[in-house]
């Protein structure tokens, strides 16, 4: 959470502390499964993974479609996109 509220001008940034955030939460799910030794966490893991791709890639490619129209990707520059 520090990385998306402390670091608000890199935008490359705020979606690796994203990626950190759902990886700590794989982290709980796998723990908590060997644990009780159940599957679903393994399993619920495996789901939360294919959401973090997918939102990464989806991220990244409109961070590189805002790049090529206005040359920049500052987050400052994003906000005037609002209304």
């Amino acid at each position: 959470m520090l990385g998306i509220f402390l670091n608000r001008k890199n935008i490359i940034l705020l979606l690796m502390a994203i990626e950190l955030m759902l990886l700590g939460v794989n982290y709980n799910f796998v723990i908590s499964s060997i644990l009780i030794d159940d599957l679903s966490g393994q399993i619920f893991a495996l789901l939360v993974l294919t959401v973090a791709a997918a939102e990464s890639a989806i991220g990244l490619a409109l961070l590189m479609i805002y790049y090529r129209i206005r040359e920049s990707i500052s987050i400052d520059l994003i906000r005037l996109l609002k209304g």
